[in-house]
């Protein structure tokens, strides 16, 4: 049976919205040359915020000239090898985390940029990609020691729902944000000690009535009044990691009526630090070897979202659940379709 050329979204203009911006295309097939790996994708996996922010060409370190191709992580099959590979066999399963090497049914590229995991699971590639930020946000941004009260929010998400995990495997005490009840009753699940539901109560009020100045690690990817409440009641020495802005994708300036911040670190010495996972390739091995361990350990689960997508087309309405904020859990997209053939 013949296949089907492999298809691959791609970003056409910049736009407003990623469904806006992007197209789907089929893809040249090409043999791997030297140094390469040819791979069939089985899933890829959803970054709704940072999809949209590409669309917008407003990701300051990725500088980009449409067209291009999108999508930064996906978990497939090594279908054949290029000159001088020894890391990878045909029949290998293999992820990537490099941008451009998500949203495709099938990807050729250096075997540098895959890494080979024990099988095309999709547990692998969440692990991979959102559980390495996880461990990265936590512990080399936000240095959290044993013992430490951490803050989360969106603690039911891909990201949170890691974070809260692995906070609690360093003895920390958990406070996690997130809206509604089955997200509350899901956290208080996973360990987390206090579990604030913003429909529900004032976040800052919490905070300021359970936990004030008394946060040592908050990482926060909602921005806005969440964030503003992370920031009132930081430890001294405490440390809000910013991931993300959720609430103010359009960077539109507002009037602020309070004081500067740096009247609420300085006399803290606290700080605010920003995550951007893809600046920090150089730790990814370590994270992935780490995070592994832990899952083979039964030490940390990854939950997915409930909504299940299949095939490429559907990219686009997994990232709009995204950004929606009803998902929980890891968003993934299941690209090879039942008896379908790349």
């Amino acid at each position: 049976m013949s296949r089907a050329a492999p298809r691959a979204i791609r970003l056409e203009r910049f736009g407003e919205s990623f469904r806006d911006a992007t197209e789907i295309v089929a893809l040249e097939p090409r043999a791997p040359g030297p140094g390469e790996i040819a791979v069939r994708n089985l899933w890829c996996g959803v970054n709704g915020i940072f999809d949209t922010q590409i669309a917008r060409n407003a990701v300051d370190y990725v500088k980009i000239r449409p067209p291009t191709f999108t999508g930064v992580e996906a978990i497939g099959v090594v279908e054949a090898v290029g000159a001088g590979v020894t890391a990878f066999v045909v029949g290998d399963a293999a992820v990537t985390t490099r941008f451009t090497g998500g949203y495709r049914e099938a990807n050729v590229g250096p075997a540098a940029q895959f890494t080979r995991v024990p099988s095309p699971d999709r547990v692998w590639l969440a692990l991979a990609s959102t559980g390495v930020s996880a461990l990265l946000a936590l512990e080399h941004v936000g240095q959290v020691r044993e013992g430490e009260t951490v803050a989360v929010s969106a603690a039911a998400g891909g990201l949170g729902h890691l974070i809260v995990q692995l906070a609690k495997l360093r003895g920390c005490r958990v406070v996690a944000v997130c809206g509604g009840v089955e997200k509350a009753a899901f956290v208080r699940g996973l360990g987390a000690d206090r579990v604030i539901d913003y429909r529900a109560e004032d976040v800052a009020s919490v905070l300021a009535a359970e936990y004030p100045n008394a946060l040592d690690v908050a990482i926060d990817t909602v921005g806005g009044a969440i964030f503003d409440a992370f920031v009132d009641n930081l430890a001294v020495h405490g440390r809000l990691v910013a991931g993300g802005a959720a609430q103010d994708l359009e960077g539109r300036p507002e009037v602020v009526t309070a004081p500067r911040i740096v009247h609420k670190l300085y006399y803290k010495a606290a700080s605010v630090r920003g995550f951007m996972n893809g600046l920090l390739p150089q730790l990814w091995p370590a994270a992935r070897e780490k995070l592994f361990a832990l899952h083979d350990a039964g030490a940390v689960k990854v939950t997915f979202d409930s909504v299940a997508f299949v095939g490429l087309e559907q990219v686009y309405d997994a990232v709009e659940r995204l950004l929606s904020g009803g998902s929980m859990g890891k968003v993934v997209v299941k690209l090879e379709k039942e008896g379908l053939l790349f």
